[in-house]
């Protein structure tokens, strides 16, 4: 194992069986003596069903070395935004809402799920587990969440400054002349630290020694059209993916009332197989059972992975690179599923702008690059290579 826990994330397209597979890889973990801990951050939770059995707030016991925990959103909100919902709380509050409906109010959407991802650091710097599963929301409430560390990154670096320094000029006018509740230094100070630890979950995941996403998949059109993208937007942001999970392929001799959905399977298995190479592909047998209880989802586990260790990493790689060549840098970035068409870049001061379709990301330039002028940028085959001169020095 690599020191601290190693981090496995698994998402897809809602209703493929991702929670299925998540809770079947961590059973193996722990029946193969690794302290497990398995933990959904889709607010529809479906954790406890798949094992069958209660789970809370905090990691509850499952089986010898394996805990689950589906996280609670008002006990996830006091604990990480506590003192930034009492702010919000007080400005409902003053507009004249009652305490149950202010507090109501606070819990705005995709808290939940980000408290539940603050979580992971958490567990992994506990030292308590040697791997963490998690059951993730589907795959674009994901790329959603994990692009937010980069975004609360630049809004720290750039915007929180101002914005602080402005309310202490501010503020204490603001409160005699109007009456309004304005931020003290405590929000701005819980702001920062959420943000910090925003960026030490989002540094984890990318960690290529520690963590991968692995996507679960069904062989049909739209959800393979959707690991696509997603598989896409990973490496946008960094995130390694180490496997990819064909789940509830027909066997053969499925009967005649399954023939169409068997060849339909059968078209789709091998264009799978070739586009998201070189990540290997696993496939998962549809069972004649539903896949609850431990009994069902050993059986899922062991069809998966047979005799491997499910924590091992089956496929590494960096999703972008920098190296010298011909006197400048060229800045290399794998994006797969993606047409020059669908890409612009943007070069802003020490940022790269690169928007594939509907997402953005802002890429932080290294250091060599900051003063080198970009010259142009093209595809080749899956890579997007962005030419940079030699920097400039006065």
């Amino acid at each position: 194992m690599t020191d601290g826990a190693r981090i496995i994330v698994y998402t897809g397209k809602g209703g493929v069986g991702k929670t299925s597979v998540a809770a079947a890889t961590a059973l193996l973990c722990a029946e193969r003596g690794q302290r497990t801990l398995v933990i959904s951050t889709d607010i529809a939770h479906s954790l406890a069903d798949s094992f069958d059995l209660p789970l809370g707030g905090e990691p509850t016991p499952v089986a010898e070395n394996l805990w689950g925990q589906e996280a609670d959103v008002y006990y996830n909100v006091r604990r990480y935004w506590g003192t930034v919902q009492r702010y919000v709380q007080s400005v409902f509050k003053w507009r004249g809402l009652d305490d149950v409906l202010a507090e109501e109010m606070t819990v705005l959407p995709g808290m939940d799920e980000l408290s539940s991802l603050l979580w992971i650091a958490e567990h992994h710097d506990s030292g308590k587990y040697d791997v963490i599963v998690v059951d993730a929301a589907p795959t674009g409430e994901t790329v959603r969440l994990l692009s937010l560390p980069e975004a609360g990154r630049w809004w720290l670096e750039r915007i929180f400054p101002i914005q602080r320094r402005a309310m202490q000029i501010a503020g204490p006018v603001l409160r005699r002349v109007m009456g309004v509740p304005v931020p003290d230094d405590a929000v701005f100070a819980a702001g920062e630290e959420l943000f910090h630890r925003l960026d030490h979950m989002q540094r984890l995941l990318a960690d290529e020694t520690i963590s991968s996403v692995r996507l679960v998949l069904n062989l049909e059109k739209m959800v393979i059209k959707e690991a696509q993208r997603s598989f896409t937007y990973f490496h946008l942001f960094g995130y390694p993916t180490d496997l990819v999970v064909s789940n509830r392929v027909l066997p053969k001799g499925a009967g005649a009332y399954f023939e169409a959905w068997h060849e339909a399977q059968r078209r789709y298995q091998p264009l799978v197989e070739e586009s998201f190479a070189p990540v290997p592909v696993r496939s998962v047998p549809f069972f004649d059972r539903e896949v609850v209880g431990l009994e069902m989802l050993r059986k899922l586990g062991q069809a998966l992975f047979v005799n491997e260790d499910p924590a091992r990493f089956f496929y590494r790689g960096r999703p972008y690179r920098v190296r010298r060549e011909n006197g400048g840098y060229v800045l290399t970035l794998d994006l797969p599923f993606t047409s020059k068409e669908q890409v612009k870049v943007l070069r802003n001061g020490d940022e790269l702008v690169l928007q594939v379709g509907s997402w953005r990301r802002n890429l932080v330039l290294p250091r060599a690059l900051v003063e080198a002028p970009a010259k142009g940028a093209k595809f080749e085959g899956n890579t997007l290579r962005v030419i940079f001169a030699a920097p400039v020095r006065d």
